[in-house]
């Protein structure tokens, strides 16, 4: 895999960054806007100031090797997240699942919902990291891409499998090899991320939107169709309809997906490029259409029974937001006990309960049953075999590749 990192970030990934922070999955959820106050009030240790920043060439040689792991004596494990990706109490005082955790192993935890954005984040720890010192993190959540990027530069450690006999036994199949992480020896998703089509049938009369060729070519949705400005996202929906594989395209075939696009951008089909603010218009019926979020549809869906969601017959995306430990990582033994807790069915469950995305652990219906049963019958939270069969991961990019799609995308998209 290409192992040259860009001194800083072009501009086409820095429009992309602005992107994700402002609109997309960096951005505020709608349960978010609810529910801010109570998260701030929980949230310890933030840091300020963030900003996207140049990420240098360095790579650290043998940061993959084990640190010195002061588990043993040191009880703790400190834990850095995505907002809005942790069950919290009722009365917003408690993390449920966290605190089951410590009752068990005697181990803390300093939990900070600190990520916002995956560049962002990295530009915070990279330093450190290139320099080979402790970021103060002994775990940490990142999207697929950033965490395929940390284990080629050397930032991540090895999992001891010894220490993660729940994760091993429970993971579910289609998460199990991605071509960045082949058989998982350094992260262990947190959750999945599906990428479907979602349609408001009060806008469309009670028809069905069951594909992007739909989407980009049918006149009675002309002006009403958004598309995702995560280029990986909309690309990827694209090449499936093409019948290319997300997993192998080539350069032509991400043109080919672009000028596809770029016809129904013309013909003004599509109204625009969205990160999760589409919401609102979907709900409103000024979008009757849209690639979207997964999670967004389910909690749209508990109040606007108008929304609806289909799997093309192509196929769809699915991402990942892993957890992982950092190089020089202080108490990785402790770490890895914390990962192997969330794969245990009962504590998977109440997480998926709560955050509305892909369960990436088996055997959890019966417990999330308990919970909720229409969760537990949702297949955009748990997959049944032919979604699970239906799923697509985009392939893994070198910087060359990445910069020379991020600008042809944000030519397409306006950016």
């Amino acid at each position: 895999m290409e192992q040259y990192e860009p001194d800083r970030l072009s501009a086409a990934q820095s429009a992309a960054v602005r992107r994700s922070l402002t609109g997309g999955r960096g951005a505020l959820t709608r349960r978010s806007l609810l529910r801010a106050s109570g998260v701030g009030a929980l949230t310890v240790g933030g840091l300020a100031g963030l900003s996207a920043c140049g990420i240098p060439p360095a790579k650290l040689a043998d940061a993959g090797a084990a640190s010195d792991d002061h588990s043993a004596k040191e009880k703790r494990v400190v834990f850095s997240n995505w907002t809005e990706y942790m069950d919290v109490s009722d009365d917003e005082k408690h993390y449920p699942t966290l605190e089951a955790f410590t009752k068990r192993t005697g181990i803390t935890v300093k939990y900070t919902a600190d990520i916002n954005d995956n560049v962002e984040f990295f530009g915070k720890i990279q330093p450190q990291l290139a320099a080979g010192q402790d970021i103060g993190r002994d775990l940490i959540c990142v999207t697929d891409w950033l965490a395929a990027r940390m284990i080629r530069l050397g930032y991540a450690q090895k999992l001891d499998p010894a220490r993660l006999p729940h994760a091993f036994a429970n993971l579910s199949q289609q998460f199990r090899s991605p071509d960045w992480d082949p058989g998982r020896a350094y992260t262990y998703p947190w959750t999945g991320i599906p990428t479907v089509i979602a349609y408001n049938t009060r806008a469309t009369g009670g028809r069905t939107v069951d594909s992007v060729s739909q989407l980009l070519d049918d006149p009675k949705l002309r002006g009403r169709v958004s598309f995702l400005s995560e280029m990986r996202d909309t690309i990827g929906m694209t090449l499936l309809d093409l019948g290319k594989d997300p997993a192998t395209f080539t350069d032509d075939d991400f043109d080919a997906a672009v000028a596809r696009i770029q016809k129904a951008v013309d013909r003004k089909q599509i109204r625009r490029f969205t990160g999760n603010d589409y919401t609102a218009d979907l709900v409103k019926g000024d979008i009757a259409a849209c690639v979207a979020w997964a999670g967004d549809i389910v909690q749209l869906q508990h109040d606007s029974p108008d929304i609806k969601y289909v799997i093309p017959r192509a196929g769809y995306m699915l991402s990942s937001d892993n957890l992982l430990v950092p190089a020089r990582a202080r108490h990785k033994s402790n770490a890895e006990q914390l990962i192997d807790h969330y794969y245990r069915p009962p504590i998977a469950a109440q997480l998926a309960a709560y955050i509305n995305y892909v369960c990436p652990v088996d055997g959890v219906r019966a417990e999330l049953t308990k919970i909720d049963k229409s969760m537990a019958d949702n297949t955009l939270i748990l997959p049944d075999a032919a979604m699970a069969a239906a799923s697509h991961a985009f392939r893994s990019l070198s910087a060359e590749e990445e910069t020379a799609y991020e600008q042809k995308f944000a030519k397409l998209i306006g950016a």
